[in-house]
This record gives structure tokens, sequence and C-alpha cells, in this order.
């Protein structure tokens, strides 16, 4: 075994506008994250154990689109979903649909260690919530100023709005303009660059392990399901690699892009960095999307066919770094 490593990230498509100080501020989070993640396999945590920790830090914090900061449905409320998986037995645990708990992926988790099932949505998810006395608290917790002022313009724009970070002048210079869409399953979506938060992480033992979390698309349909709680398209981990995706959900979906990092890991021998670049490349179609990934042997790799992502990876060598295009 190689050691252990951890990688993280926060959305992948960027506007190549951002502000220098939004730029700063994502990295600081990131590299937080990665130095609680460092901490805790340090101390011999658990790949799955550290994997839940480090991105309840990311939905904690309001700057990414997950728990509090997640984007609004187009009636104004949050709907969150997460998904876990631990690569030891492949075991796996999600959530659609959260409304009122704290920290989805915990919950997703819970659905993995103390449920029959892989994965509950909306009133069933709360209810199991409820049961197990997880945090919760009100819907008004997960909304910030910024998201409502984003939904008005997605409203006033009649689309929907993949980055709600966007500013509300100067909108002609976006990553993907008004003048020039791109399109999800045949209909235009004029502004490109989700934030949805994950992490991967093997540790010292070689076990690898996946989570994804997301509060989804600005002004999107009430009961939209994305790619982060479906295993093996937004999350996958086995006994060769952990794999956590960003972007368009609908394509990472046709893709089944995080099973399939593994899938040809597996049949086609590939290296973990030549098995995500294959995915990133031939399995998008016209989509667009980025992808965390860490192998059984410790090494880290990542790929997106977009602008930017927000991410970061440590090894246990000593390599540390964060990145936004």
């Amino acid at each position: 075994m190689g050691g252990w490593a951890i990688a993280v990230h926060g959305g992948a498509g960027v506007d190549p506008n951002l502000p220098d100080e939004r730029q700063q501020q994502a990295k600081q989070l990131l590299t937080r994250c990665l130095n609680i993640g460092i901490s805790a396999l340090r101390s011999s945590l658990p790949a799955i154990d550290v994997v839940e920790l480090v991105v309840r830090e990311l939905e904690s914090d309001p700057l990414f689109n997950s728990g509090r900061g997640s984007a609004l449905t187009a009636n104004g409320t949050v709907e969150m979903e997460a998904s876990i998986m631990d690569g030891d037995g492949r075991r796996c645990g999600a959530v659609s649909g959260i409304s009122t708990v704290k920290n989805p992926i915990s919950l997703a988790r819970l659905v993995m260690d103390k449920s029959p099932h892989s994965y509950l949505g909306f009133s069933g998810a709360e209810e199991f919530a409820k049961q197990q006395g997880v945090e919760m608290v009100d819907n008004e917790y997960f909304i910030t100023e910024d998201n409502v002022g984003m939904l008005k313009l997605a409203k006033e724009a009649n689309t929907i709005l993949f980055d709600y970070r966007i500013p509300l002048t100067g909108l002609d210079s976006c990553a993907a303009s008004v003048e020039s869409p791109i399109h999800m399953n045949g209909l235009p979506i004029n502004i490109y660059a989700p934030e949805t938060v994950g992490c991967v992480v093997v540790d010292r033992q070689g076990r690898c392990a996946a989570g994804t979390s997301t509060g989804g698309l600005m002004n999107k349909m009430t009961g939209r399901i994305g790619d982060s709680p479906l295993i093996g398209a937004g999350t996958y981990a086995g006994e060769l690699c952990g794999v956590s995706c960003t972007g368009e959900g609908e394509a990472i979906i046709r893709g089944t892009l995080a099973r399939d990092v593994a899938a040809v890991m597996e049949y086609k021998e590939l290296g973990l960095q030549d098995a995500v670049n294959f995915v990133i490349k031939k399995r998008l179609d016209k989509g667009f999307a980025g992808l965390i990934a860490v192998s059984n042997k410790g090494e880290v790799a990542f790929g997106f066919n977009c602008n930017g992502m927000f991410r970061g990876c440590a090894t246990e060598d000593g390599f540390m770094d964060v990145g936004i295009w």
C-alpha cells in the first residue's frame, strides 16, 4: 500500500471572471478541510469516518452549494441530497429531498449503518432522521441572502442557474453566457458552474471511501434528484478506488461516471489517472463535469472538461495542493 491520500472538491465549472477574493475564500476552505482530513488520517481514523468528517465541514460553511448555502428550488426552499460509500464491502447510504437535517452526509451514513436500505428520500428520510436523533434545523437555516438574490435572477431569466454565486452585474462575462447557452437534456442552460462538494479518502490499510453532498440546481423543479445521491453516478467506492463527481448531474447520471472509473481500472487495467482521463473524455458526451479520485495504492487524481474545478488533495508523503483552474 502507498499510504493514505485525500482529495476534496467544491464543484466543477467556474466563472473565468470570479473575483480574487472569492477564489481565496474557496482555497482557504478547501485547505481547512484538507487539514482536518490529514489530522484524522494521521490519527488512523478509517477512510469512511474521514469522508463524513470532511463533508460535514463543507456542509457547515455557506461558501459552496451544500448544507447551509444550498441552492434554492423554484419554490424558494432547500432540498438537499447526499451519498456516502465505504469501499470495504461496498456498503453505501444515500438521501434526497432533505430539508431540515443539518448535515445530510451524516444522515446518509446512518442510512448505511442503521437501516436495512441504501437510499431514503423526502418525508421518509426526514422521519428516519428524527428516529436517529440527528440535529435538525428549520429550512430557513440553509437559505442565504445571496441565494435569494440568485433565485430572483433565475426566475427573471426563466432558466436554471448552475452557479448561484455569479454576480448580479456583468452577467455577459460569465463562463457560458445567455447569448451562447449550453444545453441539458436538450433544454438551454444559460450559466454553468455548479458547486457540489465531495471528498474521497484512502487510509493506511488501503480502504477507499467517498462522499458527495449538494443542494442541487438553483431554480430546480421541486423533487428533482441529481447525480450526487446516486451510487455509481455521483459517488462510488470499491476495492480499487473512491470517486466523487460534480457538474452537470444529468450527464453524470447518463455516464454512470463514478462507477466507470472503477470499471475501467478493473476491466481495462488502467491506472487511476488514466482511468479518470478516459472517463472524462469518453463518457460525458456533450456534458460538463469533473471528479476527484483516490486509489487503494495511495494515489490521488482529478479531471474535468470545463474551465475549472475547486479542488484540493494531500498524500502521506507530504504532497498537498489546492487549485481552481
